[in-house]
C-alpha cells in the first residue's frame, strides 16, 4: 500500500513539475475548488488509487491544493527515509551503459548499505567522465573538471623559464 502510494505521489509530482500551468492553477486563489478538483479529477481520475484521490480532495476541499506538488515531494522523502532509500545522481556525458549502471548501483550499495535509486541524467558538456551525487556529497570524475583543475595548476605555476 505504501509503495503504490509512493509510486502515485511520484506521479503527482512529475505532472505538477511539468506543468507549470497546473501549479499556478492549483494556487491561483480565483479559480474556485470545485473547478480545480474537476481538472484534478480529469488528469488523475483512473491512474490513481482511491486512497490518493481521496486525499487529493481533502486537500481541496481544505484550500491547500497550492500546496499538492510539495506535499507530493515530502511524501516521496518520508517514504525513503522510512525505507532506508538513498538517492544517487549519476550525470555523465552519454548515459550508463548496463554494465557500468550496475556497477555504479553496486558500488553505492556496499558504501551506503541501503536500498538506491538512481537518478541518470546526461551533460555534454562534461565531455566525458561522471558526476555522482549522493546527498549533499559529489564526486566529480569528469574530463571538464581535470582540465580545469589542470589549467589551474598551470594558472598558479611559480617556476619561471629565464
Amino acid at each position: 500500500m505504501e509503495e503504490t502510494t509512493y509510486e502515485e505521489m511520484k506521479l503527482v509530482a512529475e505532472v505538477c513539475q511539468e506543468n507549470r500551468e497546473l501549479e499556478l492553477l492549483l494556487k491561483s486563489p480565483v479559480v474556485k475548488a470545485h473547478k480545480k478538483m474537476a481538472i484534478l479529477s480529469a488528469i488523475f481520475k483512473g491512474r490513481l488509487s482511491e486512497l490518493t484521490f481521496s486525499f487529493i480532495k481533502i486537500i481541496t476541499s481544505n484550500r491547500r491544493e497550492g500546496f499538492l506538488y510539495e506535499i507530493a515531494l515530502e511524501y516521496q522523502d518520508q517514504y525513503k527515509v522510512q525505507n532506508s532509500i538513498v538517492t544517487a545522481t549519476v550525470t555523465t556525458a552519454t548515459g550508463l551503459d548496463a554494465s557500468m549502471k550496475s556497477a555504479v548501483l553496486k558500488l553505492i550499495k556496499n558504501n551506503a548499505r541501503s536500498e538506491v535509486e538512481l537518478i541518470e541524467r546526461t551533460d555534454e558538456a562534461l565531455i566525458g567522465g561522471l558526476i555522482l551525487r549522493i546527498g549533499d556529497q559529489q564526486y566529480d570524475g569528469s574530463l571538464v573538471r581535470c582540465l580545469n583543475d589542470l589549467k589551474q595548476e598551470f594558472d598558479n605555476n611559480t617556476f619561471i623559464v629565464n
